[in-house]
């Protein structure tokens, strides 16, 4: 139990410093290459890197009609559509207005928890950390808020379709998907989104512009092995072991990482905000795990 307890701290603390890291190299590579185009190239990478895995650890890939059918919801609903549309956004929109839109990750989850797994335990004390650590968020990326009605709307409303979408998926994964494999469940949806996205934007993007510098590529293949290799198949094994609610919150953990890796390799600077905001976010994960944390000293107390 303790050593189970030990792998949920670390994978928890894994997929939100990987997670965390990769906006910096998505910054990075579309400085070269478009953004559509880079990030299928990520996901045909990651494709390969789930079918090598699989084949060393002989791991089969699950072909019965439940799982196909979630293979085909999560290629186009977790991967092409939300990513396609957080890529396009941010042509338009400031990052950190990207970040807080986004932040509405774990109210979608705990709407679509109330509505499709009625076992799925939510209280007063998700919701309260919910709240405390979007209000932290919110803090981090004040000064960073400013936007057009005009000309930002379309912009904000993928943001929000797309943290909707990720929010709904990852609600039926954890109602559905108790019997695939981390591993196999991703490999099919992220090799659909990139057969799907390559062509798109050679197609749709500016595919004059695109210049594979030796950065560009690093980033693609940091993304594709660290930024969701690693990342989707701990975040859905810990879908199997945590509710799901907890496990959401770690989208208020990743912008924190963002802001500290640019303070940290791209010399931005730190304001009170961002250090208001990060305690904020850290007093409600905290709130958040109150009643666990209670039922856990309760149940030591009882051994003793």
């Amino acid at each position: 139990m303790g050593s189970d307890r030990y792998n949920i701290s670390a994978g928890y603390t894994l997929i939100c410093i990987l997670w965390g890291s990769t906006w910096l190299a998505i910054k990075i590579g579309v400085e070269d290459l478009t953004p559509v185009f880079s990030a299928g190239v990520r996901f045909l990478v990651a494709a390969l890197f789930f079918y090598l895995i699989m084949k060393f650890r002989n791991i089969k890939l699950q072909t019965d009609p439940l799982a196909i059918k979630l293979y085909l919801i999560m290629g186009v609903f977790s991967f092409v559509i939300p990513f396609g549309l957080v890529y396009w956004a941010e042509q338009f929109i400031a990052s950190g207005l990207t970040s807080v839109l986004f932040a509405i990750f774990p109210f979608m989850v705990i709407l679509f928890s109330r509505l499709a797994i009625p076992s799925e335990k939510i209280g007063a004390y998700k919701i309260a950390g919910t709240v405390i650590g979007f209000t932290g968020i919110y803090f981090i990326f004040s000064d960073d808020l400013s936007f057009d009605a005009s000309n930002d709307l379309w912009g904000m409303i993928a943001i929000v379709i797309s943290s909707t979408m990720q929010a709904a998926i990852a609600v039926i994964i954890k109602k559905h998907g108790k019997s695939l494999n981390p591993l196999s469940m991703n490999y099919i949806p992220v090799l659909l989104a990139g057969i799907i996205m390559v062509p798109s934007g050679l197609v749709f993007e500016e595919s004059s512009s695109m210049n594979f510098t030796m950065p560009a590529v690093i980033s693609v293949i940091y993304l594709a092995l660290f930024g969701t290799v690693a990342t989707f198949t701990t975040y859905y094994w810990l879908m199997k072991r945590i509710n799901v609610v907890i496990l959401s919150l770690s989208a208020f953990i990743t912008p924190i990482i963002a802001v500290l890796l640019g303070w940290i390799v791209l010399d931005e600077s730190l304001s009170t905000n961002d250090f208001v905001g990060t305690v904020m976010v850290l007093i409600g994960i905290l709130a958040a795990n109150t009643s666990g944390l209670i039922n856990y000293f309760k149940s030591k107390e009882a051994t003793v």
